[in-house]
């Protein structure tokens, strides 16, 4: 087992690179704007968060691999060398038995990203693989029920972990996999299991089809029905199946009632159920005029990984500052270890962007799109009543602050407060071009400014 696990991390990386070409979620085509007031108000509240955690934890955690996707049986996916199909897919199933994680303490979660400056929390309750992070009445193949855990008084995870959170004021939101892998109405162990789809047809095997929407629609139900209190967000994964296809339309009526102005987002599903758009992995080329959010991890994959590449601070910060110009909110994908905390390594990192919105976060937060929004290295949004302009420098990694930055347009009336100090500094304007020389002493760190046009 020692020698499996050790292969199955050396793959880890290689992986990675497939998945991010193989397994994203580009957006949909087109956005349909939603009916409901309450989830109009609720969308509006959400845009002013700007910035959200989406944390996948699960069995894939167990070893450090890519999430779910060794089970799908599709030429990009990098399995150890000498292993079946399988002997491979009975393993990850096994993995349910030893995922133990004592040191669980969604407290320490909740405070490290209140403490980076995040306002909105995904929790992952089931991937792909089927596994539920939640007392699922319906499956023994959860958290609660398949193994060690089982006995200890936090086995109904996804509780604890909205429990530690709604006292801070972060909106809910609970992903959830629409396709389940371990289902044997999705992937019936008559057949083999060729891709990420259903391994039958469905006109052949009707039955086995309605096991699966039944099973699928009685978990939703257990998510948004009130068991875990009011949710703000249910982030709807798999988009090879749609929301319409399991009973979503169904679903959602009984969930507002529950959650009133709950926000669906039935992931690249074109229509009613995705009430905001959610490009993976990826920035838009240019601003978009409807609600959208790019979800980006904050190292290679989405679930914790030995020795991660995590990005570093100023690049999240320059990346959430060109989100924000763009109109749209960054979700970050923090994966909490098999114990069941957040890695040192990656506290550091978000104690950093915390840091600086705790002076900056003015420039980020409740705010709006402007039409001229993007000179260089430099992003510009506006409030949302439109009396103040912000611009953030998004300092590249490995360059030093320059002495003085330079755009053209939004041209300032007054002098212009660099947020990062406090201090007031002149603009001088030519032609249409403005140029502000920094105060001395600033660190090498994303530069926020704040001035009336």
């Amino acid at each position: 087992m020692k020698r499996f696990l050790l292969s199955v991390a050396a793959l880890a990386a290689a992986l990675s690179s497939f998945a991010q070409n193989s397994a994203v979620h580009e957006r949909s085509d087109g956005y349909v704007w939603p009916t409901d007031p309450q989830v109009l108000e609720k969308l509006d509240a959400w845009q002013d968060l700007k910035f959200g955690v989406l944390m996948h934890w699960g069995l894939y955690s167990v070893p450090g691999i890519v999430e779910s996707w060794n089970l799908c049986n599709e030429d990009w996916i990098v399995r150890p060398e000498g292993t079946t199909y399988e002997g491979y897919k009975q393993w990850y199933w096994g993995l349910s038995k030893v995922f133990n994680p004592v040191g669980f303490n969604p407290q320490q979660w909740a405070d490290v990203f209140e403490d980076a400056g995040m306002k909105y929390m995904i929790f992952t309750t089931k991937h792909h693989d089927g596994f539920c992070m939640f007392d699922s009445e319906f499956t023994d193949f959860s958290v609660a029920k398949a193994g060690p855990f089982a006995s200890n008084p936090k086995k109904d995870i996804a509780k604890y972990v909205f429990d530690a959170f709604r006292p801070k004021g972060f909106l809910i939101g609970a992903y959830f996999s629409k396709p389940d892998w371990h289902c044997d109405g999705f992937w019936n162990p008559y057949y083999a299991t060729p891709n990420r789809m259903p391994n039958y047809k469905r006109e052949m095997h009707p039955d086995w089809w309605e096991k699966y929407v039944a099973f699928t629609k009685n978990q939703l139900r257990e998510i948004t029905g009130g068991r875990y209190g009011r949710l703000d967000i249910l982030w709807l994964d798999g988009g090879w199946i749609t929301g319409d296809e399991v009973g979503l339309n169904e679903i959602l009526p009984e969930a507002r009632r529950v959650s009133p102005g709950l926000i669906c987002v039935d992931r690249t599903i074109q229509g009613p159920n995705e009430n905001y758009q959610t490009p993976e992995q990826s920035v838009p080329k240019t601003q978009l005029d409807h609600p959208w959010e790019s979800c980006m991890t904050l190292g290679n994959d989405w679930g914790w990984t030995p020795d991660p590449h995590y990005k570093s601070a100023r690049r999240i910060i320059g990346t959430l500052a060109e989100i924000t110009a763009k109109g749209g909110c960054l979700a970050l994908g923090v994966g909490p270890t098999p114990d069941g905390v957040i890695e040192e390594k990656a506290v550091v990192i978000l104690r950093e962007i915390g840091a600086w919105l705790r002076r900056c976060g003015e420039a980020i937060y409740n705010t709006r799109t402007t039409e001229n929004y993007h000179d260089g290295s430099l992003w510009f949004d506006i409030s949302k009543d439109g009396q103040t302009m912000y611009a953030v420098y998004a300092l590249p990694d490995g360059e030093r602050l320059p002495a003085e930055l330079t755009w053209t347009g939004n041209l300032p009336k007054g002098r212009v407060t660099v947020l990062n100090n406090g201090k007031r500094v002149k603009a001088t304007v030519r032609d249409g071009k403005v140029t502000v020389k920094l105060p001395k002493g600033l660190a090498d760190e994303p530069v926020a400014l704040k001035f009336s046009l």
